[in-house]
This record gives structure tokens, C-alpha cells and sequence, in this order.
């Protein structure tokens, strides 16, 4: 038996186990995981040290490295992450409906855990630590298959995760990693019929694409993030309205590029060129680079260190995870809404706008899991909505859509007490 037919085995008898535990036992064995973390800290980040110089060897570009990346503070954030997890209620047993039948039986709704989770991810860590919390609070033993890159980082967090919930009473075989790096890992993990229940694909479009074309198991489908932001000239109105919608711009496009949350391209009313490209293309200067077209490039003009380039067909489609934006020029509300229904990849989305009729339109026309009105792309995200993390963002709309928390592996069956009833 190879050894990941050995994890199926150890998650499908986790999954028993872990479905008579009930919140206080878990909380208690998370607890002891997050003080695992923290007390094997070094060795996580000496470990994330060796993945961080094999990648920068191999030529990652700097924003992928970025989400690869840990350090003392990143460590806090993972720990208190678990942390949120523990104080939310415990999902399970929650009864979501119930009613008596004619014949005096009662019916009720109560959610249960989905079963054993697989999720395929790449780079950031973090993501290793979060699903596990998420997954064991929840219900589901889960595999964790990160890649190649972080290896080294997941093999250290994993291990003090196990190590926690052994020292916390819990079950360490609930969270299992996939160490081997093979591509035929991923095919097997697809193919685990009767052993995985559901997978996650969490990464770029060329992964998403493999997982969902190749898996005879359920998937839910997490996003690639080509995000957009439309530009109304009532939000250019005034100088303060100006330095706003910058101040939105910088942060969807700089803070973090290499996520999916952040901004791809800048779609600009042809009434607002004017006042927003000679500003935009001074804060962007030595930090982004502008794909523009026709008009907005003219619209911008030449300001010292920006790179400004002229947009293709292609810029529209690309998600970058880097320091580009693309611009482009529409002439309404309803054209915004078109290229986005068009490109978008139905992650976040967001109109800047002092209209509120313009706003609703935005809401209603756009096809996205999250719709913006004046704020940034970059606050979708678990820990922000108050899941405390999470498995993903999903971009489809059969199950669960959005960041998923615990929520997401939830399902549900119907409990029927009688007293005798025939049929």
C-alpha cells in the first residue's frame, strides 16, 4: 500500500472518530495545535527559510515569493486564525428547520460534516494551517496537498498541527500531508473514489483547470481572481473624492498583488479620464506598471518613472499576481458591467461612485460571488468576513460561493422521530 493509500486510511477512520467528538473536545485539541505552532515557531520559519531560497534560485518573481513567505508576525496571524476558529460555534448538529407530518412524525434538518475533504493548493503556507483548523472544527479529516515550492514549510506545520492534537487529546491521523511532489499524486487524489469526499482546487487557472477537467470526486471550485474596478466620474467630483478613489487603487493593486483579491484592470468612464489618469499614473510610478489603452494612455500623459504600455485583447484576461495593472476606457455604467461579465471570473468586483443609482445597477448586473460599492477588492478574504480563515474563495454557485469557512463543509440530513408510524 503506497503512502497516500495509507492517508486515505488514516482520514476515512479519523472520520468516524471525529464525528463523536463534540466542540469542546475539538476547541481543546485546536488549542493545543495553535501552542504547537507557536512553540516550534523557529523550525517552521527554518523551514519556510530553505523553500523561500529555492524559490528565488529557481526565478519565482518577488509577489509569488510574497505569498510563499513567513515570518514572526505571519506565524501570529496563523495562530490567531485558529484562534477565531475556536471561539465561532461549533457548525455541527445545528438544527436548520424542523416540522411535525399530518401522521404526528417529526422532521428535522440537521447539518452534519460533508465527510473527508482533499485540498489542492499552491505556495502560501498559511493556507495549510488554516484549512486544517477549519476542516477538524468542522468535522472533516482533510488532505492537505500543497506544492513543491512550500514543501519544506508544510512539513513543519503539519507536523507541530499533529503533534498539537495529540497533546490536546484530539486525533492527529484528522489531518494528514501529501509529501510525495508527483503530479500522479493529484491524479490519485482526483480519482479516490469512496476515500475523499469533496476537493478544493486553490490556485491559478492552468490547476483549476486540471482538478475540475480530471476529478471523478464532488469539487468545489475556488477562484482564480481576475477583479476589476469601474470608475464613475462622480467619484472623481472632488479633490478629496480623487485622493479616495486613489488611495482604493493603490491598495486592490499594491498591498498584495500576488492574491487573488487583488485588482487586474481599471475600468475608467471616458468622463472621468481626465481627472483620474495623471493622478493614477503618479502613484503608480516605480510601483506598477500601467497596460492602458488608447485613451487612457493619452489621458495619463508622461509622468516621470511610470511605466505606461498599450493594452491587448490579452491584458484583459490575465490575471497577473504582479505589479500591472491594465486600463481601459467605457462609456457607461452598462458597458462596465458587460466587460466584466465577460472577463471576471466571477470573484470580487467593485464600482467607485458617488451615484447610487449607478451603484445598484453595478450590484445588480455583475456576476460575481462579491460586488463592492466604493472599497476594495482586497477585503475579500475569510479572516476579514470573520470565518478566522479559510478554505478558499469560491467562484462557483452550486453549493457554496464566496470565502468559505466551516460553513462549507457543512451538508445535512434529516432526523424522523416516531411513535410508531406505518406506511
Amino acid at each position: 500500500m503506497n503512502n497516500l493509500k495509507n492517508q486515505f486510511v488514516s482520514l476515512k477512520q479519523a472520520q468516524a472518530q471525529l464525528a463523536m467528538e463534540n466542540a469542546a473536545a475539538k476547541n481543546k485539541a485546536l488549542a493545543a495545535a495553535a501552542a504547537a505552532i507557536d512553540r516550534n515557531r523557529d523550525n517552521i520559519l527554518a523551514a519556510n527559510a530553505k523553500d523561500v531560497e529555492k524559490a528565488r534560485a529557481g526565478g519565482m518573481k518577488e509577489s509569488l515569493v510574497d505569498r510563499l513567505f513567513l515570518n514572526g508576525q505571519r506565524i501570529d496571524g496563523i495562530i490567531e486564525g485558529i484562534e477565531v476558529v475556536i471561539r465561532q460555534d461549533d457548525p455541527v448538529g445545528r438544527v436548520c428547520s424542523g416540522w411535525t407530518l399530518p401522521n404526528g412524525l417529526l422532521v428535522e434538518q440537521v447539518t452534519v460534516p460533508l465527510g473527508v475533504a482533499a485540498i489542492i493548493y499552491e505556495s502560501r503556507p498559511n493556507v495549510t494551517a488554516d484549512c486544517a483548523a477549519l476542516a477538524y472544527k468542522a468535522g472533516c479529516p482533510i488532505l492537505l496537498r500543497g506544492s513543491s515550492s512550500a514543501l519544506e514549510s508544510n512539513k513543519a506545520l503539519v507536523a507541530a498541527i499533529k503533534a498539537g492534537l495529540e497533546e490536546g487529546g484530539g486525533i492527529a491521523g484528522a489531518v494528514e500531508l501529501a509529501v510525495s511532489g508527483s503530479r500522479d499524486e493529484i491524479d490519485e487524489i482526483l480519482t479516490a473514489r469512496g476515500w475523499i469526499d469533496v476537493v478544493l482546487p486553490r490556485g491559478g487557472k492552468e490547476l483549476i483547470r486540471r482538478v475540475v477537467e480530471n476529478a471523478r470526486i464532488p469539487v468545489i471550485e475556488t477562484g482564480e481572481g481576475n477583479c476589476h474596478i469601474y470608475v464613475e466620474p462622480s467619484a472623481v467630483a472632488t479633490s478629496a473624492d480623487i485622493d479616495k478613489v486613489i488611495a482604493i487603487i493603490v491598495n486592490a493593486k499594491l498591498q498584495k498583488p500576488g492574491v487573488c483579491n487583488a485588482v487586474e484592470t481599471l475600468l475608467v468612464h471616458r468622463d472621468a479620464l481626465a481627472t483620474l489618469m495623471p493622478k493614477l499614473a503618479e502613484a503608480m510610478a516605480k510601483k506598477a506598471e500601467l497596460r492602458c489603452d488608447t485613451e487612457s494612455k493619452a489621458a495619463a500623459g508622461t509622468t516621470a518613472g511610470c511605466t505606461i504600455k498599450h493594452a491587448t485583447e490579452e491584458d484583459w484576461e490575465t490575471e497577473y499576481l504582479d505589479y500591472i495593472l491594465a486600463v481601459k476606457t467605457v462609456g457607461s455604467c452598462d458597458e462596465a458591467i458587460a466587460h466584466i461579465n465577460r472577463f471576471g471570473t466571477k470573484h470580487s468586483e467593485a464600482i467607485l461612485t458617488n451615484d447610487l443609482e449607478a451603484a445598484q445597477r453595478f450590484r445588480t448586473g455583475v456576476d460575481a460571488a462579491c460586488v463592492y460599492v466604493n472599497a476594495s477588492t482586497r477585503f475579500t478574504d475569510g479572516g476579514v468576513f470573520g470565518f478566522g480563515a479559510e478554505l478558499g474563495i469560491s467562484t462557483q454557485k452550486f453549493h457554496t460561493r464566496g470565502p468559505m469557512g466551516m460553513e462549507a463543509l457543512m451538508t445535512y440530513k434529516y432526523l424522523v422521530s416516531g411513535s410508531g408510524q406505518t406506511r
